[in-house]
């Protein structure tokens, strides 16, 4: 029989409105049980030593000992998955982003009350969150199961039937979840200031992607930013999209620019790696070069596969270098990838197919 053991989390925040909500949507997945929750990081490292959680969810700001202490305590004595669980705040993303230079695997924004469709949507995404980091490579991966209907790109855009001719000019389409932040790092502080405009897909709440876009841009030879409609895609920037909106590759004459837009989740996400792959492989074709890198899912499958049919090179990073080689491993079962690389060797590769 198969393994059907479920995901073990521990709740650590100092309000008892966001435990008790977090609590509520995570038991909602069969796949997920949840702990006691736990009021600061002290209470929380006695509930550990009963019983050891499969991943925790973690506040930042809290009495007694802070978040950050408290995740740079857990990493060096008994590593465990943590999400980072923040509010959207201009002071917590940023203090969330240093979460993830400390091994915090992602970031969820805390639930707020809203519509129902708000409320139904961010479960899909807090349990995606959690599952994923159950799933991370410091635990050990285990089979993922879609549990979740969803809506595939063409509920955004239409699959084409060709695309443009190729020109000199070439773009680069990068697409990552769980385990991103990290590795797009890596790979952006690499490259030299005159790389190929470059478009980016990395699953993470809106008001995050800005800051992670300023912070990325301090570090880099390239220019960073989170994109907006009609930014041009241009030889030594990177676009991020948005948290909580899609981004879109066009094309007007010799010029590519991108498109931010709302819509409904997709591959239970927004912004969705498949529909930015699925616009790049329209737009771009042979004039582009894809990346999907690690995730847990599936998002960017398809479309990587479309834009390989439509001419570009397709490169997946590795299961050794994957913090969740679902993505990666989705995209490869399809055949979709040309090249599977381990992190350190996609940005030479990237620029060697792009030039």
């Amino acid at each position: 029989m198969a393994d059907t053991k479920r995901i073990c989390v521990l709740i650590v925040d100092d309000s008892a409105i966001v435990r008790h909500t977090l609590r509520e949507v995570l038991s909602s997945d069969p796949e997920i049980e949840v702990m006691t929750p736990a009021q600061d990081p002290l209470i929380a490292m006695e509930r550990m030593r009963v019983q050891r959680p499969d991943v925790i969810t973690l506040d930042i700001e809290m009495p007694r000992m802070d978040g950050l202490t408290f995740l740079k305590e857990v990493m060096s004595q008994n590593p465990i998955p943590v999400v980072i669980c923040s509010s959207l705040a201009e002071e917590g993303t940023r203090s969330a982003l240093k979460a993830l230079e400390y091994g915090a695997v992602d970031i969820i924004a805390k639930p707020r009350v809203g519509t129902r469709q708000f409320l139904e949507e961010s479960r899909v995404m807090l349990c995606q969150a959690v599952k994923a980091a159950g799933r991370a490579s410091l635990r050990g991966l285990r089979p993922a199961r879609t549990v979740e209907p969803k809506l595939t790109a063409d509920a955004i855009l239409a699959a084409g039937s060709c695309a443009m001719a190729e020109t000199t000019e070439k773009i680069v389409a990068i697409g990552a979840s769980t385990g991103g932040t990290e590795a797009l790092r890596l790979v952006l502080e690499s490259l030299p200031a005159d790389t190929p405009g470059i478009v980016i897909v990395q699953h993470m709440p809106e008001l995050f992607t800005r800051a992670f876009a300023e912070r990325l841009d301090t570090l880099c030879a390239i220019t960073v930013k989170e994109a907006e409609s009609n930014d041009s895609v241009i030889r030594g920037r990177a676009l991020i999209a948005p948290g909580n909106h899609r981004m879109l590759v066009k094309r007007s004459g010799a010029r590519y620019y991108v498109e931010v837009r709302d819509g409904p989740l997709v591959c239970r996400h927004r912004p969705s790696v498949d529909v930015l792959f699925r616009s790049a492989a329209r737009y771009a074709g042979q004039n582009a070069v894809s990346v999907i890198m690690t995730g847990m899912g599936d998002d960017g499958a398809r479309g990587m596969l479309e834009m390989k049919q439509a001419g570009a090179f397709t490169m997946a990073q590795d299961e050794a270098t994957s913090v969740v080689f679902g993505m990666p491993k989705e995209a490869i079962r399809m055949g979709g990838v040309d090249r599977v690389l381990p992190l350190t060797s996609i940005p030479d590769a990237m620029l060697h197919h792009a030039r």
